[in-house]
């Protein structure tokens, strides 16, 4: 399944796995892997480690997923990045925006 989510035992944490592409045709299957979710936990981990290509459209959903975090006190981290996606987010500020952990 290209993007995946799991609750973690606890119900803390939901980690969102995305593999293959983050762009346009992902956004229904991004937005489902969050949905209802995200307001009931304490952390959001996006683990990128099979992300292999992002465009603008998933910078975008990352941002919208940013937000409802946010208004959930929910904290978001970016874990397992390619160096080419972690050169994306450094142009992009994104290192700024998001607790990327290398």
């Amino acid at each position: 399944m290209p993007i995946k989510s799991t609750i973690s035992e606890d119900n803390k944490t939901l980690t969102i796995a995305i593999e293959g592409r983050l762009d346009v045709s992902r956004h229904k299957a991004f937005g489902d892997a969050y949905a209802g979710k995200v307001e009931n936990v304490d952390k959001v981990i996006l683990d990128l480690v099979d992300l292999e290509y992002i465009d603008s459209s998933g910078l975008g959903m990352m941002l919208m997923l940013r937000e409802k975090a946010i208004a959930s006190k929910a904290e978001v981290e970016i874990i397992n990045t390619s160096p080419g996606v972690l050169k994306i987010f450094k142009m992009t500020n994104y290192n700024k925006l998001f607790k990327i952990i290398e």
